[in-house]
């Protein structure tokens, strides 16, 4: 393949015309969609609207009068048609770490009625640091333990003594992608629930929660769904779950006020609502949702393009074309892929271990290849080599909504050039700034 094929094919992509849905910099070749999402263009003007307009004119009137109080109820719904949920079972608001506390606990609620003996919070040793905090202080406040296992031990790992097995579906590091369905089954045969994190998944990868029978799932506004820098996340659980909840009077912990049955009756007690409102805790930042609105309509414009289908082929068809480049511009220059090649395996990311990684991703950034880096940690040894905690990783996004297949060529091709010169190695570039 030549640069020409590659320009070929974005001239012929179906979906090339949902990348002037973003308004990108000139001369950027954006790879980080996997940590912040590209600006929709309709943003700011919308913003613009719900400022002056909603706020500035209709003032608290736009509560009811622009359908505030609806507002994260209609993105649940259009998040729900992109992991394989029904209308009316997502909750949006809160980070992705409150929501992962409030399923979790759930979870742990659950389990503890019926099978209080299982005492264990199983989860992957690599699994992205905010969970397994989130997961350990449960643990800590509960009498329960938190057990870490290597990726591939996790089968073996779900004993008789775990409750809740939580995993994100697709690896921060390695972009390696888990069976949801697989994992889901194995874990309730052994008598384990599942928390999902979909942080790298929603709007990335087709997923279908419901066809899986999984139990909850958070995940994360500002990454693939595009909704701007610490937009809102989202929870789900499956409708057998809040179901119960609703029979029994399970609560997840933080009972606020729109979480209840009848919020504006300002009862002093509290009556949880039905069904996955009980999961909204205060109120919602209507700038945060319109913003996140914004990035969930290019969605409902891919769909005459061939919606999550065509968007994960072309995800697919761009780490490939971006990994044999690499391998084959890069050899000798110390790359070590980490990320699978099994196409099944793999979510929307490339991840290249380094022992310069952070270094060389800096160069990168400088000629305006932006990608990040993700370090290694090695205090908490394995007993294996385990490439999602062990290497320096440079990563790589690829967004098929608005990446081309020059933009994989290219940056490829820079990736050389900054290896074989070692412009990587100036000292400016090994200064390591507070977010990498």
């Amino acid at each position: 393949m030549t640069r020409d094929d590659c320009i070929a094919l974005d001239r012929d992509d179906r979906l090339a015309p949902l990348r002037d849905a973003f308004a990108l910099p000139e001369g950027i070749l954006y790879l980080d969609g996997s940590s912040l999402g590209a600006l929709p263009r309709r943003t700011a003007a919308r913003l613009a609207h719900v400022t002056a307009q909603e706020w500035g004119q209709g003032l608290i009137r736009s509560w009811n009068d622009a359908g505030w109080i609806g507002l994260a109820g209609r993105i649940g719904d259009r998040i729900a048609g992109l992991v394989g949920a029904n209308a009316g079972e997502v909750s949006v608001g809160d980070s992705t770490s409150v929501n992962l506390f409030k399923a979790l606990s759930a979870a742990l609620a659950l389990q503890k009625a019926d099978a209080p003996a299982r005492d264990v919070i199983l989860s992957e040793r690599g699994n992205f640091p905010t969970d397994l905090y989130i997961a350990e202080t449960l643990a800590a406040s509960n009498g329960l333990k938190l057990r870490l296992a290597h990726a591939d031990d996790l089968v073996d790992q779900l004993t008789n003594d775990v409750a809740v097995l939580m995993l994100t579906h697709v690896n921060y590091r390695t972009g390696r992608m888990h069976d949801l369905a697989e994992r889901t089954r194995t874990a309730h045969a052994a008598g384990a629930l599942v928390v999902w994190d979909l942080a790298h998944s929603a709007g990335a990868v087709p997923v279908d929660l419901c066809g899986a029978d999984a139990d909850f799932a958070v995940g994360c506004g500002y990454k693939y769904l595009n909704g701007g820098p610490g937009a809102p996340a989202f929870v789900w659980a499956h409708p057998r779950h809040t179901g119960r909840m609703d029979r029994e009077q399970l609560r997840q912990p933080l009972s606020g006020w729109l979480g209840h049955a009848a919020p504006f009756d300002f009862a002093p007690s509290y009556r949880p609502a039905v069904g996955i409102t009980r999961f909204v805790c205060g109120t919602p930042s209507v700038l945060a949702l319109a913003a996140l609105e914004c990035g969930m309509e290019v969605f409902a414009a891919a769909e005459p393009h061939g919606g999550m289908a065509a968007l994960r082929a072309k995800s697919l068809a761009l780490s490939e074309l971006f990994i044999d480049r690499v391998e084959a511009r890069c050899q000798d220059h110390g790359l070590a892929l980490v990320t699978p090649r099994q196409a099944g395996q793999r979510g929307s990311q490339v991840s290249f271990a380094h022992a310069g990684g952070y270094a060389v991703m800096q160069a990168l950034i400088e000629r305006g290849v932006i990608g990040d880096f993700r370090g290694g940690d090695l205090s908490h040894p394995t007993g294996r080599a385990d490439p999602a905690l062990a290497a320096d990783l440079l990563r790589f996004g690829f967004t098929p909504l608005y990446t081309r297949f020059v933009d994989a060529w290219d940056a490829a091709e820079h990736l050389r050039a900054v290896l074989e010169s070692g412009e990587w190695r100036s000292e400016r570039f090994a200064r390591r700034a507070a977010v990498t």
